[in-house]
């Protein structure tokens, strides 16, 4: 066997599969599903084939022509990669799995009622990335297997589905369209079932498939953009709101980068325990709502997700081991349409915050230096639990540093050639590097990029932001450990950025009385925008200041975005003399889980 990817048992010897068909009974009540995926290859096949899957039952592999069926194995399941699934083919150019998932499905969120904004109906959503849609269907898990895919979802009548793909149809169940699930026909045609049909059309990456099944309603906020959450007009009201002006940021990106291939960019807000900021599901991005701030500042989030349409889903990391060409470039991408849309000086801000976040990130790695590269390996590793900010940020600083060599017009010229060539395609650092050279001969003589990609920590090239606003913001946090609270005049045009900035470069040894002054002229632990409440309530941790401790109680309790978790968690947990704050670190962590997740999955892992 020649492995293709170190978090996959997907086969180099093998062909890809370039479509799969999906059909989808979404039971509720046990929370699985039960599917069968048609799974078809470029040419016939001969021999074993090897797909992942992880806590998956699988009943039967047929013949998709004859219903006869095929000869099949499953591993042990690894700690990582979970099972290797074998099947042995005889000439077929296709083949059907029936399976069913397990409520432990690491990719699948299910929600009850009391779960969801509205408290009326069960939510269920996926997080495919980085390698969990084996737990959702069986496939070649791997970013270098790039697929086509249709799909039919039955849901109660009551919820509706949404995917990453075009939907199609929404009709009544078919007689036949069961016989081969476990669920049988019966359950499929019920009484109060409806399907849902999908069609991608464009190959993506396995990690990119997704959906979402809900009492769902939507705002139209542009030609091509949609904000769709539960229906619950607060939610839905306000996000259009935050998003208006996701389709001038389109344009900016199209300037900049080329077509939008993707036809439609519709963002999904999903509930609170959403693990992430964003995730980049073409055509439908899926967000936290934490990023609804009410002054329109989350839309930098949706601008990374944007910005992904063109780096990290038209051109994508081979393996986990690579990512930093998704997010590098994606990171580059996003603050250049920030800056087309809202200014220099607001991009200079964010430079900044990532600036601070990469110290951290590679004082965190400080013993395992090898994730502080830009090209690891990966062998034997969870990528979940080596995801950090080193991919975004040393990536983003290595293609600045290019730009800054050779200046922005030939930097974008050698972008647009650069999406136009590879689109559609899985590379990894090696193949960037060679278009790099070739396309800016002598670039290797002026910037070392094998020490920007192998080379651990921050290379000495890298370049901290400079504006005025950047060095007034420093400044003022420097004098506060004076006891120098800002005037009112000096923050008055300040938004989440500049508070967030100038929260993380206070000092942490504060005391308790300089924090509830802070406070109590600006009230920045009520904030709505969490970066800047989380940044607070740090310090206040840190401080051993009690009086925050009920709202780091709400916090976690009511979010799941691990960005806010780890750093809160941390700061209860790290230090000495701090036996009370990890009971309590303890005793937040099982009631929060209880609140935010539903039974097994393991996106609780992210949340920790």
């Amino acid at each position: 066997m020649a492995p293709v990817d170190p978090h996959s048992f997907a086969d180099s010897t093998h062909q890809f599969a370039n479509h799969i068909s999906l059909s989808l009974y979404l039971d509720f009540a046990s929370s699985t599903i039960h599917g069968s995926a048609l799974l078809s290859l470029p040419n016939p096949h001969s021999g074993p084939l090897s797909l992942d899957a992880r806590s998956l039952s699988i009943h039967s592999v047929l013949d998709p022509q004859s219903s006869s069926p095929l000869s099949f194995s499953l591993s042990p399941p690894d700690q990582i990669k979970g099972c290797h699934l074998t099947v042995s083919l005889s000439g077929h150019a296709s083949f059907l799995v029936v399976f069913s998932t397990s409520p432990s499905s690491s990719a699948l969120q299910w929600l009850s009622p009391p779960q969801t904004f509205n408290k009326t109906y069960p939510f269920v959503y996926t997080q495919c990335q980085a390698i969990h849609a084996r737990s959702v269907f069986p496939c070649q898990d791997t970013p270098a297997a790039r697929v086509c895919y249709s799909a039919r979802l039955n849901v109660p009548r009551q919820l509706s589905a949404v995917m990453s793909a075009r939907h199609v149809d929404r009709r009544g169940p078919v007689a036949g369209e069961g016989l081969l699930l476990v669920c049988g026909d019966q359950m499929w045609c019920a009484e109060g079932r409806v399907v849902e049909e999908f069609v991608m059309e464009q190959p993506i990456p396995p990690y990119l498939f997704a959906f979402a099944v809900g009492e769902l309603g939507f705002r139209e906020v542009g030609p091509r953009t949609r904000i769709y959450a539960e229906v619950v007009p607060a939610v839905l009201d306000s996000a259009a709101r935050e998003f208006a002006g996701t389709e001038e940021m389109i344009r900016q990106g199209e300037k900049l980068f080329g077509p939008y291939e993707w036809e439609r960019f519709d963002l999904l807000v999903l509930p609170l325990s959403f693990p992430y900021g964003g995730m980049e599901n073409p055509r439908m991005v899926f967000l936290t709502p934490t990023v609804i701030k009410g002054d329109a500042s989350g839309a930098q989030v949706v601008a990374h997700e944007l910005a992904h349409s063109w780096t990290g889903n038209l051109i994508t990391n081979t393996t986990n081991e690579h990512f930093w060409l998704n997010e590098g470039f994606t990171t580059y991408a996003e603050r250049r349409i920030i800056e087309a849309v809202q200014g220099e000086e607001k991009v200079v801000l964010n430079i900044g915050i990532g600036w601070r976040g990469l110290n951290e990130t590679v004082e965190r790695f400080k013993d395992r230096l090898e994730f502080t590269k830009l090209k690891t390996n990966q062998e034997g590793v969870d990528p979940d639990d080596v995801y950090s900010e080193v991919p975004y940020e040393k990536g983003f600083q290595f293609l600045w540093r290019i730009e800054r060599q050779v200046g922005r017009p030939a930097f974008d010229e050698f972008l647009k050639k650069y999406i136009a060539t590879f689109k559609f395609k899985s590379i990894d650092t090696d193949t960037f590097l060679d278009f790099l050279k070739a396309n800016i001969p002598g670039i290797e003589n002026e910037v070392d990029l094998v020490l920007w990609t192998e080379g651990t920590g921050i290379p000495p090239d890298a370049y901290e932001p400079v504006s005025s606003l950047y060095t007034k913001i420093l400044s003022l946090a420097n004098e506060f450990s004076l006891g120098r609270v800002p005037r009112d005049d000096e923050v008055a045009d300040w938004r989440g950025q500049e508070w967030e900035l100038y929260l993380e470069h206070l000092p942490k040894s504060l005391e308790a009385s300089q924090l509830l002054a802070l406070d109590s002229r600006y009230t920045l632990s009520e904030s709505k925008d969490y970066e800047v409440k989380v940044a607070f309530l740090q310090l206040a941790i840190c401080a051993k200041c009690r009086d925050y401790y009920v709202e780091v109680e709400k916090t976690l309790k009511e979010v799941g975005r691990m960005k806010y978790l780890r750093p809160l968690y941390t700061a209860l947990v790290q230090g000495n003399g701090k036996e009370e704050e990890k009971i309590l670190a303890k005793r937040l962590f099982v009631l929060a889980e209880a609140i935010c997740f539903s039974r097994g999955s393991s996106l609780r892992k992210e949340a920790q």
